[in-house]
């Protein structure tokens, strides 16, 4: 009877000490969640809200296809990975590129082909570029995006809230010097306008500006038109010149047969 007695206590002690240490641990989370939700910038709230209205949490498992520029491209996220693809066809040839969380591949009629090294980096931020605009505004909470709020400006009557993203060097990537301005609707949380300046081939700035803005299965997808300034141009006049017509148009940007693959 003592030992069964004695046994029962020391269980009752040690699951009541579990049960402290949990609690103990549970508030801790919840103060670190607390403390993470205060340190939030007034960018980071912007831009959080800005991919809430573009899809959202759909974005994380989205699988979709679409045309650009006659070429078949998709993108297939679970999670942090992802696979994009690209699918060039010639006269007599089907070449298909596959960027799997950042390694490339590519068939040509089906049979693997190789890649030297200066090719591999070339088709890989070539394809990343276009997945990366297509699902705007999705990637600008990666670890190396920083955000700045700007202040609000109206562009044609409409009220727009400013956010600046710039990029760390490490994951920023190659071209991690440049700068972007996004121009989002105070009234839809949506991008209406964006510009950025880079720096390769001597450099450059550029403004878009969206338009067919459609949601395809609770993500939203827009084509732009791209327009050019001056180099050394600040992002932040560009809006003004846009309004004043002082910016050469260069080409449009767009997303054809946008299909949801998961819904096949």
């Amino acid at each position: 009877m003592r030992k069964t007695f004695f046994g029962s206590i020391i269980l009752m002690t040690s699951l009541f000490a579990i049960s402290c240490q949990l609690k103990t641990e549970e508030k801790k989370e919840e103060k670190i969640e607390k403390e993470v939700k205060v340190t939030l910038s007034e960018g980071d709230k912007i831009i959080n809200q800005v991919i809430k209205a573009h899809g959202g949490e759909l974005y994380t498992s989205a699988y979709y296809s679409f045309i650009f520029r006659k070429n078949e491209y998709s993108f297939k996220n679970s999670g942090n990975s992802y696979i994009y693809t690209v699918k060039r066809k010639t006269e007599n040839k089907v070449i298909e590129d596959v960027l799997n969380n950042g390694k490339i591949s590519r068939t040509i009629n089906g049979e693997s082909t190789a890649l030297n090294e200066r090719d591999k980096l070339r088709y890989s931020e070539s394809l990343n570029s276009v997945i990366y605009f297509a699902t705007l505004p999705y990637k600008l909470n990666d670890a190396a995006v920083n955000k700045e709020y700007k202040g609000e400006i109206t562009i044609k009557n409409e009220l727009y809230k400013v956010v600046q993203i710039t990029f760390n060097q490490e994951g920023g990537g190659k071209d991690f010097e440049d700068q972007f301005y996004y121009w989002i609707n105070a009234k839809t949380n949506t991008i209406d306008y964006l510009a950025y300046s880079y720096k390769v081939n001597k450099g450059g700035v550029r403004f878009r500006s969206s338009y067919n803005k459609r949601n395809v299965d609770g993500i939203i997808f827009q084509d732009y038109i791209n327009y050019k300034a001056e180099v050394g141009t600040p992002l932040s006049d560009l809006p003004k010149l846009y309004e004043e017509n002082k910016l050469k148009e260069l080409s449009k940007i767009v997303t054809e047969n946008v299909v949801n693959l998961k819904a096949n």
